[in-house]
């Protein structure tokens, strides 16, 4: 941590402070410690305005700044400031990027520095055509080196962050209120995932901020800022996709959509997209094309992991490609569900094998 990071925690932690606010600070004060120090006359000086500057001089007396990281590592969630070498570089290209970024998950020292990054987002009204499409395109996404973004929402979101993980690849999900805070709360279990697998959860927002409808605009622009390009799959009219895709083309990033069937109103948002210049893609290959990405050779993307024994080998093979319940594996391989879960424990010991949590498995 360097000498300024406490005082860029401290900064996110006032409300009056936004991106915007605290490069204003930042560039005249000339760090985040100067301008948490400055006399409140300088503060009113810059124009930040009278009331905002008394309120802030106000929390930052009041403020226990020590207690606060000390929550933060009980919990175990890293600050990353913008000016951290470990902070996300496609997030800090976008013009209002969080100037603190709060990561959780296993491999959070090095959870966010990804060569191919893609954003998955679509309706909460996910349709059985829509769950199927998200499975295919994160799938093979995941076997081209993609980690997936996404909101942790009902519905697409879910539906994406489940196919990476089950697929054995990276997922990051980006929360519009505090990392510390499950929402939805019925996605606990998703949430467990990532964080407990090789994803990462993320929030510019301080633990304990409740989610509140007008700051998922401002988490959707983390989504997209943190994305090569953000595929949209199935939305209506007012579909929050479309709020990400805007802040992509804004970014300069690519938007993609997939088209739907003309009969269903969650087609909408993807054909407003095309119409407008998004890339219609039928395939991950038209993806690449756009990023001019090179596809990874079939026999790269699936490393054959090599068992001890024959049980060891039928698992193997039933987790390639796709994560597996335990009671999917005791099926597929004629073993008891007692050996299954022995052989996967070995498997886990030997770094062959990751534990999503609610006994399901999928390939390091």
């Amino acid at each position: 941590m360097n000498g300024d990071t406490a005082y860029f925690v401290a900064f996110s932690l006032f409300p009056g402070i936004g991106p915007v606010r605290f490069t204003l600070l930042y560039d005249y004060f000339g760090s985040a410690k100067a301008a948490w120090e400055a006399p409140l006359t300088e503060l009113k000086a810059i124009r930040l305005g009278d009331r905002l500057s008394e309120q802030l001089v106000h929390f930052r007396n009041t403020l226990d700044i020590a207690s606060y990281f000390s929550r933060l590592e009980k919990l175990h969630v890293v600050p990353l400031t913008v000016l951290d070498a470990k902070y996300p570089a496609l997030l800090r290209e976008i013009p209002d990027a969080p100037f603190v970024l709060y990561v959780l998950g296993k491999k959070r020292e090095q959870p966010l520095r990804l060569e191919r990054t893609i954003a998955v987002v679509g309706t909460r009204r996910m349709t059985p055509y829509g769950k199927e499409v998200t499975g295919r395109f994160v799938t093979e996404l995941v076997a081209q080196g993609f980690t997936v973004v996404s909101g942790m929402a009902y519905g697409i979101d879910a539906a994406a962050h489940w196919a990476a993980i089950h697929s054995g690849g990276g997922t990051i999900a980006v929360l519009g209120c505090g990392i510390d805070i499950i929402a939805p709360p019925g996605n606990a279990r998703l949430y467990q995932a990532i964080a407990g697998g090789g994803g990462a959860i993320v929030s510019e927002m301080p633990l304990g901020h409740r989610p509140l409808k007008g700051l998922f605009p401002a988490r959707n622009r983390i989504i997209s800022g943190l994305s090569l390009g953000t595929l949209v799959i199935e939305g209506a009219d007012d579909s929050g996709a479309l709020i990400t895709a805007r802040n992509a083309a804004e970014q300069g990033r690519e938007v993609f959509a997939v088209p739907g069937p003309i009969t269903s109103e969650l087609s909408r948002a993807p054909a407003r997209l095309i119409k407008h210049g998004a890339t219609l893609v039928e395939s991950v290959s038209d993806i690449l094309d756009a990023l001019g990405l090179q596809k990874i050779p079939a026999d790269s993307a699936k490393k054959r992991r090599v068992g001890s024994t024959k049980e060891e080998q039928m698992i193997l093979d039933n987790l390639s490609g796709s994560g597996q319940q335990i009671d999917d594996l005791v099926r597929l391989t004629g073993l008891t569900a007692q050996n299954v879960a022995a052989i996967l424990t070995v498997l886990e010991m030997r770094g062959l094998v990751r534990n999503y949590g609610e006994n399901v498995f999928g390939l390091v």
